[in-house]
């Protein structure tokens, strides 16, 4: 049984039993037989616990769940401390308040005591990487993560499609990206949207997009945070996202050919994945020899198929005689494209 079921089930029968109770203390009002008046006010309990229990209780704490697991434990730890400084502030001001005159007397120092620890809490984590470098900086602490001490002034959105491909986070581990990386709120609900589709194969790739988010957030060397600014909700995802990196005047990371193509028209740097991948595949020029293992036919006659191990392909013209086998080839030309690379070779003259 799934939570929201359970939660109706015990709602149903919690609300029906105080619709019975209310019931019974109406009837006299109402002018109805007590039991009448019971029965109709349990049903209406019945109703009321069925529809509105999951929203009191289990996806509150679902939601409350989410959001611990995107926040890095800087930003939790920071939101800690600042809930302890603003009550203990709150604790200092609550025997002075508590003398004043009734109601005042009563409920200052509980407002007062929520009012500071929510704002203790708000400002440390949104400060928390300036919190973590002071620290860092004027106590010594040389052990505070890297990801606020070293922390770049360059800002890189990531967006859904570059999640989900998860190269991203070996790319990011290598320090060569030299900034911030950045998932706004708007890429993470349309994360979850994905891995709760109920087509098997949106759902994997929606869960294997938050898989990775959580291993940028853990990791200590990466610095990374969420950003909560929510553009204008008329637009899509992909034109949200070229709005905010305009604003914040920040590099997207994207596998999105599309998304793409929007961002450069608007003068937004765009960092291409598939575009690095090509670049850093091994180029082999005209006349250049390698081993390749010929797995397949191509598509021409006596054509071989072979892949080297960043997984270029190689067609062998007169390479289908050498199936199965690996041999010495001579590359005659190369295609690049955005899609990648592709050679043409010949088996070697021996």
């Amino acid at each position: 049984m799934t939570p929201d079921f359970i939660s109706r089930l015990v709602g149903m029968i919690l609300f029906s039993l105080v619709g019975a109770r209310v019931g019974v203390d109406a009837a006299s009002t109402l002018g109805l037989p007590t039991e009448v008046t019971s029965v109709i006010f349990s049903l209406v309990g019945v109703l009321i616990g069925l529809i509105l229990t999951p929203w009191l209780t289990v996806r509150p704490l679902r939601y409350a769940r989410h959001l611990i697991n995107e926040q890095p434990i800087e930003v939790l730890f920071s939101a800690l401390l600042g809930l302890a400084g603003g009550l203990l502030i709150a604790l200092l001001m609550a025997y002075p308040l508590s003398l004043l005159a009734p109601p005042l007397g009563t409920l200052l120092p509980a407002i007062v005591s929520v009012v500071a620890g929510y704002l203790g809490m708000t400002i440390f984590s949104v400060r928390a990487r300036e919190l973590w470098h002071f620290l860092g900086e004027r106590l010594g602490l040389s052990r505070l993560s890297a990801a606020y001490l070293n922390e770049s002034e360059r800002t890189i959105l990531l967006d859904t499609s570059v999640l989900i491909d998860g190269r991203i986070v070996d790319i990011a581990r290598t320090g060569f990206l030299g900034g911030t990386l950045a998932v706004p709120r708007f890429v993470i609900n349309e994360l979850h949207q994905v891995a709760d589709s109920a087509d098997p194969l949106r759902r994997n790739r929606g869960r294997r997009g938050l898989s990775r988010l959580n291993e940028l957030q853990r990791d200590p060397s990466v610095p990374f945070k969420i950003i909560e600014e929510e553009p204008p909700s008329a637009m899509d995802v992909d034109d949200k996202l070229v709005w905010l990196a305009v604003q914040l005047k920040a590099a997207i990371v994207t596998n999105d050919y599309p998304l793409n193509r929007i961002a450069e028209t608007q003068g937004v740097q765009v960092l291409n994945v598939n575009s690095l991948a090509n670049a850093v595949r091994s180029i082999y020029l005209p006349g250049d020899t390698l081993p390749i293992r010929i797995i397949q036919e191509g598509r021409e006659a006596d054509q071989g198929i072979g892949y080297l191990e960043d997984g270029t392909m190689v067609v062998v013209e007169g390479g289908k005689a050498y199936m199965d086998r690996t041999i010495t080839v001579s590359v005659t030309k190369f295609i690049n494209k955005d899609t990648g690379r592709m050679f043409f070779a010949v088996p070697e003259k021996r």
